[in-house]
């Protein structure tokens, strides 16, 4: 019976003083940031839906530094980490993103300040954007480039919002243009909202944001423009 007491006792002992060394870890201090980038030119994404995930591998390092570090990515295609010192791999989530999935990894050393570029692969881009306020419009004027010829478009949209935090979960007043209405890609597509079916909260204001997003059959998350200012007033 003793001895049994006693392997409780050194049971506990060793769970108490496994806990005070998890709890005598400092914290991290150090920092990653990068950018999303196709051919050097960041991609923008919807707030707040698109993540990286990073590990640290290896047998030294307790379990809680081993799991997935989920990233999110900014609507301008940046992201930041606070991380502890060390060899990490990063990784573009499966099926999250509007573009290509790829399986490989990146390795990154963090050392203080880090910097990092995760190259991607969009099925489109948006390219020479032009969102204004017209007569009585708001009008998007900009050119589509097929990177990739697996998936073919879908839609076109443009957002407007009172903030520059513009996308399909965060606007309030939408247009769109389907595929079908897209007969040539090389051509400029264009996109407007008249102004009387903006909403009293934003009629009301002197600027709003917009923001166009082109949207890949198949594929959830779009692509998206930077957001612009529009005068209205």
């Amino acid at each position: 019976m003793k001895l049994k007491v006693f392997s409780y006792i050194s049971l506990f002992l060793a769970i108490v003083l496994a806990g005070c060394d998890y709890d005598n870890y400092e914290p991290p201090k150090s920092t990653l940031t990068g950018k999303v980038v196709y051919n050097g030119q960041q991609v923008g994404v919807r707030t707040n839906a698109v993540r990286l995930e990073l590990r640290q591998p290896g047998p030294e390092y307790p379990l809680w530094r081993t799991t997935p570090i989920n990233v999110n990515v900014a609507q301008d295609g940046t992201f930041s980490a606070v991380l502890f010192d060390g060899n990490y791999k990063l990784t573009r989530v499966r099926g999250n993103g509007p573009w290509i999935d790829q399986t490989d990894t990146i390795n990154v050393e963090v050392r203080g300040s880090s910097v990092v570029e995760v190259p991607v692969t969009p099925y489109f881009v948006i390219k020479n954007e032009q969102i204004q306020k017209g007569s009585n419009t708001i009008e998007a004027t900009f050119n589509l480039q097929q990177v990739n010829t697996s998936r073919q478009l879908e839609r076109v949209n443009l957002y407007v919002s009172s903030t520059n935090i513009v996308d399909a979960t965060n606007q309030s007043v939408v247009a769109e243009k389907a595929a079908s209405a897209i007969a040539n890609l090389n051509q400029p597509v264009t996109l407007s909202i008249n102004m009387s079916s903006l909403p009293a909260a934003l009629a009301g204001k002197s600027y709003v944001f917009g923001r166009v997003g082109v949207k890949t059959v198949g594929i959830q998350e779009l692509a998206y423009s930077a957001p612009v200012k529009i005068m209205l007033k």
